[in-house]
């Protein structure tokens, strides 16, 4: 057992423990794709955390974080380990806590409509259990089968239901945590005066463990309304969107997908099989990979005119949900203003599709990467004014390294997120290092991608993230968006939080040498 735990073990003898190294292994990683090129390339543990602790109540997490402070030992609090932009990266000093032994509803008050709810509960279990008493949290983000409660505050998470329910942040009336010395904080919702919850909600860690959350609810729905439209041009669509939410519409779910991801949305299925995998990419695989390592002229050639034709064009999907015919008189309405605006209707099939398959895209990653590729996600946000700017740009800087599609899912009044979606395979060319393996040389393109996009990001006035959070993978450019002086205010709430820096060392600020990203499936360092 490493000294850290034994130490930590012989602390709390009545709080499980484990330094199993099939333990070890598990939690050593979030799902931050760039990981998956290591367990391709058979490196699985380069990450191990000291061991991993289990508490089964604040007080518990209050008395570990106290130790961990006393003893300078850094501590990751872990959900569910869902995150993809490499929240968790532990060391072999480090002590991951794992929330989910703290689960239970602490309070359901039916006359507010609140319930005060553990951070460890899981999402899909949470929203069923309020469906049975009448209710809905409205929170439904795609990775709702693996996430908890205390990882969506956390990484300020958004569920497909955003345009009605609002994200997490919107949700949460107060917090119970654990600050880096160890103090239990409750902090309460205020309309005036300093407001700490929105400063803790998106900390990914670095500020306080959330052990609690009071959220919202709201009735659970008992009617819907479903369409489905399409458009000439992606930008049609999202003009579409700006001028329905802007007139007070409030659909459940609003998706603009462009016209080859609309093209798999009217699928609306996952293919059961794959690829082939192995040691090394199979033929099966082969043309695909070809065609991706050349993925300019394909973007160009589907995302003009002639593309936007040929795949049907571009398609939003509509639900709004609620009580008797108001869904539908609302459907209505916005079926009167996009028609309008150049919009086809296309029936209730598309949106009751997605509905069917709305979390099937979180199975879908596998075959890619068995196949010799890989594939990401990206979500940048902008105001209406700057959106243009936004799509072309990063689709553009993406576009010289992967095949990219993108919809928009998550609107407002005032802006909109993109969710780019891509794909892409080793890189080829000048810059190669020479006797670099296929996964080193997938890195190599998917740090290019990465960094090119990021970078056209900011140039175009967006935000790097919407709702998966910053992680690791995204740090180096936070001083990019946040400036100098916002950098500098976030490591002073840390120092306030955590004076000695003990929560999730490393995560969501660049460290003070940042490199672009944390070398994970080789020994030496991959430069792109």
């Amino acid at each position: 057992m490493p000294e850290t735990l034994q130490s930590l073990a012989r602390a709390f003898p009545d709080v499980r423990t484990s330094d199993d190294a099939a333990d070890r292994v598990a939690y050593a990683r979030d799902l931050w794709p760039r990981h998956h090129l290591a367990v391709r390339a058979g490196n699985v543990g380069a990450h191990q955390p000291a061991g991993i602790v289990w508490p089964t109540s604040t007080d518990e997490v209050s008395r570990i974080v106290r130790w961990a402070h006393d003893t300078v030992t850094p501590v990751v609090p872990f959900g569910a380990g869902s995150g993809v932009c490499a929240g968790v990266l532990p060391h072999e000093q480090i002590i991951v806590m794992d929330l989910k032994r703290m689960s239970r509803w602490r309070s359901l008050d039916e006359r507010a409509r609140t319930l005060d709810v553990e951070a460890g509960q899981m999402g899909l279990p949470l929203e069923e259990d309020l469906n049975r008493r009448g209710y809905t949290l409205g929170h439904f983000p795609s990775s709702i089968l693996c996430s908890t409660v205390g990882g969506w505050v956390a990484a300020r998470s958004a569920g497909q239901c955003s345009g009605m329910y609002g994200k997490i942040e919107d949700m949460v009336l107060a917090l119970e945590c654990v600050t880096g010395t160890g103090e239990i904080v409750n902090l309460r919702h205020r309309t005036s005066g300093p407001n700490l919850i929105p400063i803790v909600t998106g900390s990914e860690g670095t500020l306080a463990i959330v052990t609690s959350a009071t959220l919202r609810l709201h009735p659970k729905p008992v009617a819907r309304a479903f369409a489905g439209f399409s458009f000439p041009t992606t930008e049609h669509g999202w003009e579409a969107m700006r001028a329905m939410f802007q007139a007070g519409l409030r659909p459940a779910v609003s998706r603009l997908y462009d016209p080859f991801d609309a093209m798999l949305a009217r699928r609306g299925s996952v293919k059961k099989g794959g690829a082939d995998s192995g040691g090394t990419p199979g033929l099966g695989a082969a043309a695909l990979r070809s065609i991706l390592r050349r993925p300019g002229a394909i973007n160009e050639l589907l995302d003009g005119a002639f593309g936007s034709k040929m795949l049907g064009g571009s398609l939003v999907v509509l639900i709004f949900e609620g009580e008797g015919d108001a869904p539908q008189r609302d459907m209505d309405q916005a079926r009167a203003l996009l028609e309008t605006m150049r919009a086809q209707y296309e029936g209730e099939g598309p949106a009751r599709k997605w509905l069917l398959h709305r979390y099937s895209v979180s199975y879908r990653q596998a075959p890619v990467f068995a196949a010799g590729l890989f594939s990401d996600t990206m979500e940048v946000a902008a105001p209406w004014s700057k959106l243009r700017a936004l799509y072309d740009g990063v689709r553009r800087a993406l576009g010289e390294h992967v095949f990219v599609m993108a919809h928009l899912s998550h609107a407002y009044p005032d802006g909109c997120c993109i969710y780019f979606s891509f794909a892409g395979t080793a890189a080829k060319g000048a810059g190669v290092a020479r006797g670099a393996g296929w996964d080193e040389r997938c890195e190599m393109t998917y740090d290019r991608a990465w960094k090119a996009a990021m970078a056209a990001a900011i140039e175009a006035g967006g935000t790097l993230a919407h709702h998966h959070g910053v992680g690791r993978s995204k740090a180096p450019r936070m001083a990019h968006e946040l400036g100098a002086g916002g950098v500098d205010t976030v490591r002073a709430l840390m120092r306030a939080f955590d004076p000695k820096g003990i929560l999730n060392p490393g995560n969501l600020l660049p460290p003070a040498s940042p490199e672009p990203y944390t070398d994970d499936a080789h020994p030496t360092a991959v430069s792109a």
